[in-house]
């Protein structure tokens, strides 16, 4: 087989740049059932019965009993709605579908909690099969009244096999009426939290060691209309004070993963929060007026920027505290909207300066950051303040990132503003928002990866100045009827979970990286490399991309070292283009690692076709 003979140069006499430590991170927001079904641990679907204003979606009918939802024996004035379950026989009741089934596990306990009254008690919960011929837990509530009262139990399955299987059923002991609210279920949580995340899913999230966190989106932060924006203020506290909303992607929102649940999810990560406020402008075009009509929303962003910041003594600092957090969180970032190049009132200025002034006269050291970036023409750009940052979003095709990469950031002024990529992901061919898109698999292909993959090497090469950025989305349910976009980093079902050749791509790059930049060069191709060192350490990681066909010789020049150890590591994510991972196949692209010997301050390695490879020196 041919090879390309290549000449990788790197000078290592003194670093070019400092490389941000917050360079890698993650953006998340509810789309694909991302938390609902997704993050967020929670197995009963629908549970406040909010979902449909008509019927009990996702509830069904067990031994012939009637169901209805009723807006007169409602729980509270938050959860306007109850479900009243009228059966003649006992044993009759209702099912829940969960999301596209349970994770039924072996061994393992399920904390259920529900509002009921009535008098068809005491109550059978059971963990079944969908045909009712296995039951995998159950369990029994008593002491039902005729006035609401909150019920916990705990199921706990024995010896069984994993599967999703199931329906979650609550049944009566004798005939009457009965009345719901709030049904949950639990399985067990990443670190054991209440109201907690799904621990595989957190794990594969912690092994890429992200340095920060955007919530809550993205589109979900806007909404489609003001009236259905993220609403932080209703999704603190109790759950039976959350009532949810309406989310863009089409599908119901519990707000179970609410402002507080996100600033933990940052805290297990080791992770910042970057938080992004309701801006004042929402998806169908609703927005509003800079002046005296916006200043309650500015008013809103300070008051959540003093709940996650806020001493114990403040307003706001008191009521997280009060909600389970004293200690304030880190924050050093705020962005103000989401993809305001989409508004076509002309607004954004005026809007992103009021809310600036306002959030650096009450918080000087905040840095704040513009969701206009110089992707976007110089018309829609803020003029009338300097953003500290610029959020830049790229969806492209792969072929598309390979070509722009070695080039892309180069006419950026590296003085800042600093760059936030805040979206970012590579597809193989047809764009995410074309509808032959959905005849795709939900997470993405080794061709994309390689794109994927030389964009992070364009990106982390300018890292002194792109401070940050992050992949989109984030999370897929794979299952039928819940993906929205794709391609997405990580797919699951109830039940298990896997990672997209991009995410092992990601991890890569994200969990081996230094605290400098070094100068590199390349003769022979185009440059889809980078290159940092530890400056404590002296180990140098090269990361090369190699999109095509044939095999890469590269002479690797070391200059500027001392010495480097003879032996190196190396780590090679490698396969097709059209290769890629799935539920039945979770690990059939990953990487690699091998030592390799004959080191020195030149030496040659050759990288294989369609591969994204990382190559690990000691060097002094």
């Amino acid at each position: 087989m041919k090879k390309q003979n290549l000449t990788l140069t790197i000078d290592a006499t003194k670093a070019t740049g400092k490389v941000s430590p917050l360079h890698y991170g993650l953006m998340t927001e509810e789309i694909n059932y991302s938390y609902d079904g997704g993050l967020y641990a929670e197995l009963i679907r629908n549970r406040a019965f909010l979902d449909d204003a008509k019927n009990p979606a996702h509830w069904s009918s067990v031994g012939g009993a009637t169901l209805a939802l009723d807006t007169v024996q409602a729980v509270n004035t938050v959860l306007t709605t109850s479900l009243r379950v009228e059966v003649e026989t006992a044993g009759a009741g209702v099912a829940n579908a969960g999301y596209w089934g349970f994770p039924i596990k072996p061994n393992t306990r399920y904390k259920a909690s529900l509002f009921a009254r009535g008098s068809a008690g005491p109550l059978t919960l059971t963990l079944q099969s969908r045909d009712g011929k296995t039951v995998y837990a159950k369990a029994s509530v008593t002491g039902l009244t005729e006035t609401w009262k909150q019920h916990t139990i705990t199921l706990t399955t024995g010896s069984v096999a994993p599967t999703t299987d199931a329906v979650f059923t609550i049944t009566v002991s004798k005939p009457g009426t009965l009345w719901l609210s709030l049904v949950s279920l639990f399985p067990p949580t990443w670190k054991n939290r209440p109201n907690g995340l799904r621990p595989d899913i957190m794990q594969m999230l912690v092994d890429l060691k992200p340095a920060f966190l955007r919530f809550p989106g993205g589109n979900y932060l806007e909404g489609n209309t003001i009236a259905t924006r993220f609403d932080w203020k209703k999704t603190i506290g109790p759950l039976s004070g959350r009532p949810g909303h309406p989310c863009p992607w089409g599908y119901r929102s519990s707000d179970g993963m609410g402002l507080l649940e996100f600033l933990l999810w940052c805290e297990d990560m080791g992770a910042e929060p970057v938080l992004g406020v309701y801006a004042g402008y929402s998806l169908r075009g609703e927005f509003v007026k800079p002046g005296p009509e916006l200043e309650p929303y500015v008013q809103e962003a300070l008051e959540e920027i003093e709940y996650i910041t806020g001493p114990v003594t403040s307003k706001w600092g008191a009521q997280r505290a009060k909600d389970g957090h004293p200690k304030p969180f880190p924050l050093r970032y705020v962005e103000v909207g989401n993809e305001d190049f989409f508004d076509r009132s002309g607004s954004y200025d005026g809007r992103f300066a009021q809310f600036y002034d306002a959030i650096k006269k009450r918080y000087p050291s905040l840095k704040v950051v513009s969701t206009v970036g110089n992707e976007q023409p110089a018309s829609k750009r803020v003029t009338s303040r300097r953003p500290d940052v610029l959020d830049e979003h790229y969806y492209r095709k792969a072929a598309d990132f390979i070509r722009d990469s070695p080039t892309h950031f180069e006419r950026y002024d590296r003085k800042g503003p600093e760059i936030f990529v805040g979206e970012w992901g590579a597809h193989e061919e047809i764009a995410p928002w074309l509808p032959p898109s959905r005849n795709l698999p939900a997470t993405p292909s080794m061709k994309a990866a390689l794109g994927d993959a030389a964009f992070m090497t364009a990106m982390e090469r300018h890292s002194d100045f792109v401070t940050m950025q992050c992949y989109a989305p984030l999370f897929v349910n794979i299952n039928p009827g819940a993906r929205q976009w794709r391609p997405d980093l990580i797919g699951y079902d109830a039940l298990k979970s896997y990672g997209a050749p991009s995410y092992y791509a990601l991890k890569l790059f994200s969990t081996r990286v230094g605290d400098e930049l070094l100068k590199v060069s390349l003769t022979g191709a185009p440059l889809l490399t980078s290159v940092t060192r530890r400056s404590k350490s002296g180990t140098i990681f090269i990361k090369h991309v190699n999109p095509g066909e044939m095999p890469q010789s590269v002479t690797i020049q070391l200059q500027g070292v001392r010495s480097v150890k003879p032996e190196a590591t190396v780590t090679t994510l490698a396969a097709h283009p059209d290769e890629t991972n799935s539920m039945e196949n979770p690990t059939k692209v990953v990487p690699t690692t091998r030592k390799i010997s004959g080191i020195g301050s030149s030496f040659t390695h050759t990288f294989a076709p369609y591969s994204i490879t990382l190559v690990q020196l000691e060097t002094r």
